[in-house]
């Protein structure tokens, strides 16, 4: 009979087993590579075909993505991008740019505060808010350029990469 011991570890529970041990084993803050108040940005132009393609990928074919009849009929008045797209960006912004490489989201909470449409172009911009261990919370929001509307904002903890050399 295997016994698990939990611990909590902010507001979450933890089993101490192999994946908790390493999310909770601490990086020296000199062997990090950001630091409290680092800011990246990322921007990026849905079409409709990239909406229809990952529509494909997934199988989500809700009318209100596709349907430009259908759309119209809504509150939104048109096709609007899917979320999870939008939550996209803010991945490739966390994985390419800023903590970069190696970086393993393990958490997120975030709030779709208003729709994106094809061909908008929006911003998404990250920013560190506190590091514990080897975490970085870091605080997530998507902008389109033209309009100053947010569409999405959030807040993201990751498990920061390794630094061999420390």
């Amino acid at each position: 009979m295997r016994m698990w011991v939990r611990r909590v570890l902010g507001q979450h529970l933890l089993r101490r087993g192999p994946v908790s041990a390493l999310l909770c084993r601490a990086i020296p803050l000199r062997c990090l590579q950001v630091q409290v108040g680092d800011r990246a940005e990322l921007s990026k132009v849905f079409t409709q075909g990239d909406v229809e393609t990952f529509s494909k990928v997934t199988g989500d074919r809700n009318p209100l993505h596709l349907d430009e009849e259908y759309a119209k009929t809504t509150r939104f008045g048109r096709t609007i991008v899917h979320g999870v797209l939008i939550n996209g960006l803010i991945s490739a912004l966390l994985g390419t740019k800023m903590p970069g490489k190696g970086c393993v989201l393990v958490s997120q909470e975030i709030q779709f505060l208003a729709p994106l449409y094809p061909e908008e172009e929006v911003w998404a911009a990250a920013e560190i808010k506190s590091l514990k261990r080897s975490m970085a919370y870091i605080s997530v929001s998507c902008t389109v350029r033209e309009s100053g509307k947010m569409v999405m904002q959030g807040l993201i903890r990751v498990l920061l990469p390794e630094n061999k050399g420390c």
